[in-house]
């Protein structure tokens, strides 16, 4: 599935929502066309709990899976605080608080261009 570059940010408003619609917090855009051919778009949000993640995934992977989008792979199961979601140009990073300081995507791909979902 080769995604055009409008296409990329009509899935990442889409991923956006269905977050949104499930309380997650903290949720940013990752720009990284210039720096990656992995994909366009990161986004990375937390959940309160493992249920919270994945109620936020089967959302996401619905309203996708309705507008005709599959996911490429996803990672992770019920015990996970890291949930991966490859959508090819936009992956999706769903962490528990805990894990998504650690990890500290945001920080590893600080040349990105970070955003809120508001300023796509």
């Amino acid at each position: 599935m080769e995604v055009k570059v409008e296409e990329s940010k009509e899935i990442v408003k889409l991923v956006c929502n269905a977050l949104e619609e499930k309380k997650a917090e903290d949720v940013k855009v990752i720009d990284i066309r210039n720096l990656s051919v992995v994909a366009d778009y990161f986004i990375v949000a937390n959940g309160s709990n493992q249920n919270q993640l994945l109620a936020m995934q089967d959302e996401v992977d619905k309203v996708l899976y309705t507008h005709g989008i599959h996911a490429k792979q996803i990672e992770g199961n019920r015990s996970s605080t890291w949930i991966l979601m490859d959508y090819e140009d936009v992956i999706v990073h769903l962490f528990s608080k805990e894990d998504r300081l650690f990890y500290n995507l945001e920080k590893i791909w600080q040349d990105g261009i970070v955003m809120s979902p508001e300023e796509l």
